[in-house]
């Protein structure tokens, strides 16, 4: 899967670096400064390096976590992410990072100890307060699970925190770790979902939708938290009777108990990511929908994702709560 990995020079000792080349013994291992050199030059096509990703390790100095941007959150008041990788496994026609970074190359950030002290000071300096972090921003939560070990180094962390919560976002099937220990009840494993004609024709090398359902039914199973994230949802001809059919193939899984929340998000993106991301694939058939720009941000028109919102979030509280309903407005 790997066959090339950068390593910069100061952390070319690092027992992470050690346990992840020793998975990828004939892999070409490259030496490096930092991990720009490889990663920001501007002469590079994200479409021709999405074939063939190298991974690069690096260590991260600052800004470790950050705060969410406003109307960003499952329910509580403090929302923070952080990013302990650059780029995903998968390949989604939708996914802002093709229009973000200069390169389709893994970025992984082997120093978590550092985030997992900031992550502890910020929580301990909420007092009682409950407050919410999300991985999973820059990168799939649990995609390269196998190699990183991000969410069997985190958890225990999480663990320890009465009043921290973690969001695992994912669309992946890589659920072992979790189901090998007992759940965390202030970690929701939040899957990314869309309707099979979505996913087979825009979510390239993602699981298919009844694969990522097998994944969830099992972490439920399990006892662990479950999050549903339906996010960006896409418009085209047949959108509302397949999404209806879609929430039902979903919620005919479910087991409420085990249901922390559902969010609905539509697509939308800024506006330079667009122009970056349709000059890379000018043929795709998402890109030439029904969108808007206004405001620095390409999206459908105000009239049509609110009534897109409108219908899904209808179909869902035929099956949820209205409580555990969310509204992603970034």
């Amino acid at each position: 899967m790997i066959d090339t990995i950068y390593i910069e020079e100061s952390i070319a000792n690092h027992p992470r670096v050690d346990e992840i080349c020793a998975r990828f013994p004939a892999a070409r291992k490259i030496a490096c400064q930092r991990y720009g050199e490889v990663f920001n030059p501007r002469a590079q096509n994200f479409r021709l390096q999405k074939l063939k990703p190298a991974l690069i390790l690096a260590e991260k100095y600052q800004r470790f976590v950050l705060e969410a941007p406003s109307g960003y959150g499952i329910g509580a008041q403090k929302n923070y992410y952080f990013s302990h990788m650059l780029n995903c496994l998968y390949d989604c026609r939708y996914c802002f990072l093709q229009g973000m970074y200069q390169s389709a190359h893994y970025v992984l950030f082997v120093n978590y100890e550092d985030y997992q002290q900031e992550i502890l000071r910020i929580a301990q300096s909420a007092g009682n307060e409950m407050t919410h972090f999300f991985s999973g921003y820059d990168c799939d939560s649990l995609a390269l699970e196998p190699v990183t070990g991000f969410a069997e180094s985190f958890l225990p962390v999480f663990e320890t925190l009465p009043n921290a919560w973690l969001e695992l976002r994912t669309k992946s099937t890589q659920v072992r770790t979790l189901l090998e220990r007992q759940p965390q009840p202030r970690c929701v494993v939040a899957f990314s979902l869309s309707p099979d004609t979505v996913a087979k024709a825009i979510e390239d090398k993602a699981p298919t939708l009844d694969r990522r359902l097998i994944a969830l039914s099992k972490l439920q199973a399990a006892g662990w938290p479950i999050g549903l994230r339906f996010d960006p949802l896409i418009y085209y001809r047949d959108f509302k009777s397949d999404y209806r059919q879609f929430f039902e193939q979903v919620f005919s899984v479910i087991d409420l108990n085990q249901l922390h929340s559902v969010s609905l998000g539509v697509f939308r993106l800024p506006e330079h990511y667009f122009k970056k991301m349709h000059k890379l694939y000018p043929e795709e058939k998402l890109f030439s929908g029904p969108l808007i720009s206004a405001a620095g941000k390409v999206s459908y028109s105000a009239d049509l994702e609110q009534d897109m919102i409108t219908y899904c979030r209808d179909e869902l509280l035929k099956f949820i709560p209205e409580e555990k309903y969310f509204s992603c407005q970034i």
